[in-house]
């Protein structure tokens, strides 16, 4: 659904952690040596207090503004991207970014605290998957409602970062990111759909052939983008879009702003690329 609390608590996230906090960038290997092994013990207690953290501010948040356990529990279909739904499916790519932020953000926190790469990855994800499905347990208290759909596009999201963050190679190749246009149609950004865009970016630089050659400053995006659905007009748009840009990411990192990179693996700047768009309706 199209919850105003659904993307920017996650947005929020990356910037905290993955910016201040990450001790690598994501798709370079962690420098192990003199790390001390935590014990499972050690790994257990931060992963509860992290967990039940996300939960507690979940809940206080959600009672104080999203009305939480004011009404029965129930759930709907809101269906997936079907013309007839309230987004046409840019929700269910909002939820699906969320989490696989959220994902990489917890998991470059448990790396902060010394974890191994892939244990990080795994804890990030268990947290993320706690946290996440929790809001969507609230929502069910709520007059939001539960909705499979949303669980299923947030699963698929934390699973994607997972893979993402345990695997260097892939994450050198692959980013998923969110675009918001420059003319905002609404306050609140995070859930505005009309200047949305959700797409799969594939950097060439992360695979070896690539990285002698003036390709390395190619990526070729993939995406998905609604128009036409919050005033519910006559004429919507679905649109599935094919574009080329210059790896923005790598051009920050050579340069010593990796913050700024970093970022750049998330969000993506407006009009930086080009692209050819087809409206599936």
């Amino acid at each position: 659904m199209d919850t105003p609390h659904i993307r920017w608590i996650p947005v929020c996230v990356v910037i905290l952690l993955l910016v201040f906090t990450r001790p690598v960038d994501a798709t370079e290997a962690p420098n192990v040596e003199n790390r001390l092994e935590l014990t499972f013990g050690q790994k257990q207690e931060k992963f509860l207090w992290t967990t039940a953290t996300g939960v507690g501010v979940i809940t206080a948040w959600g009672i104080a503004k999203w009305d939480y356990f004011t009404v029965a529990p129930h759930a709907q279909s809101e269906g997936w991207f079907g013309n007839d739904t309230s987004n046409g499916g840019a929700d269910k790519l909002g939820h699906m970014y969320s989490s696989y932020v959220a994902t990489h953000a917890l998991s470059a926190l448990y790396e902060y605290w010394q974890f191994r790469r892939e244990d990080a990855a795994l804890y990030g994800a268990l947290s993320s998957f706690v946290i996440m499905g929790y809001m969507e347990f609230g929502d069910a208290f709520s007059d939001y409602g539960f909705s499979n759909e949303d669980l299923l596009a947030n699963t698929a999201g934390i699973l994607w970062g997972y893979l993402t963050y345990r695997d260097p190679v892939l994450a050198s190749r692959l980013d998923f990111r969110w675009e918001y246009g420059i003319h905002p149609s609404q306050a609140d950004l995070v859930t505005d759909y009309e200047n949305s865009k959700f797409l799969v970016a594939l950097k060439l630089n992360g695979f070896e052939a690539c990285r002698k050659s003036w390709l390395r400053h190619l990526e070729f995006h993939a995406g998905y983008y609604t128009r036409g659905f919050e005033d519910d007009e006559p004429d919507r748009e679905r649109n599935m879009y094919a574009g080329v840009a210059i790896n923005l990411t790598d051009m920050f990192a050579r340069y010593g702003h990796r913050k700024t990179a970093t970022v750049l693996r998330y969000l993506q700047v407006p009009g930086t690329y080009l692209q050819l768009a087809d409206d599936v309706n």
